[in-house]
């Protein structure tokens, strides 16, 4: 029995760990915090699909805020940028919470993960011949819009979607992961305040309560990762890591 201010954190142990390891992630590259927690909760842990996915909703409002104060702090956040995609990211994150009930996110979720997977491709190939040139991301608003929507829409996508867009575009990786690490926890607030709201104090407990310590715990080290990693083990590492969770994703659709 491990005891903290006499509460028992022996049962939420594992959920402290999936959470530590996924914000470690998401943290360093900029995404895959939603895919990896409930691939471990469904696949290792058991827990059924729409609870581990009400968890991990609630849990990112924690691990985005802790994420993107980390990335400030360590000078990860492109000012102009951060504004670019803001605005648009917390319109497209509207629309795709007020039309989810007429769209059928899951129906467009595969094909969106297959242009993901071939965009990681193209991310590992790009990080391994070719040498990354910095250059001004454009087209920035219908990029965070889109984010936005498919985020909310489809139960997940800021991150892949908008983080490997910008990379490549030419963006410096360091930036791009830590704005869109701060975007992301505007925009998750936002598509996520009803559901805060009726969940109710209560939820913030067990399970859930485990992946928020885990995350806050990882979110300072994500950061100072993204800081010190070089141009081209960051898109090399982003190429992996979308490519393995798309595939993962399409496997899990249509296997």
């Amino acid at each position: 029995m491990m005891e903290v201010f006499g509460f028992d954190l022996g049962p939420i142990i594992p959920f402290i760990l999936i959470g530590f390891a996924a914000q470690m992630v998401d943290g360093a590259l900029g995404m895959a915090f939603g895919v990896i927690t409930n691939t471990l909760m469904v696949g290792l842990l058991g827990v059924p699909p729409a609870l581990a996915s009400q968890r991990v909703h609630l849990v990112e409002c924690f691990t985005t805020a802790t994420s993107g104060i980390s990335h400030l702090l360590h000078g990860n956040i492109d000012k102009g940028l951060f504004v670019r995609l803001l605005v648009p990211g917390v319109i497209g994150g509207l629309l795709g919470t007020y039309l989810i009930t007429s769209i059928d996110g899951d129906t467009i979720k595969p094909f969106v993960l297959i242009y993901l997977a071939g965009i990681g491709v193209w991310l590992l190939i790009r990080g391994l011949l070719y040498p990354p040139r910095v250059r001004q991301a454009r087209h920035v608003a219908p990029l965070g819009l889109v984010g936005g929507f498919l985020d909310a829409a489809g139960g997940g996508g800021w991150g892949p979607v908008v983080t490997s867009n910008l990379l490549v575009q030419g963006a410096e990786p360091r930036k791009v992961v830590g704005t869109v690490n701060s975007v992301e926890f505007f925009l998750t607030l936002t598509i996520s305040a009803s559901f805060i709201y009726h969940l109710g104090i209560s939820h913030i407990a067990g399970a859930t309560l485990g992946l928020i310590i885990g995350g806050i715990a990882a979110a300072p080290f994500g950061a100072m990762a993204a800081k010190h990693f070089s141009p081209k083990l960051m898109l090399v590492l982003v190429g992996i890591a979308l490519s393995v969770t798309s595939a993962y994703g399409i496997w899990t659709a249509w296997g």
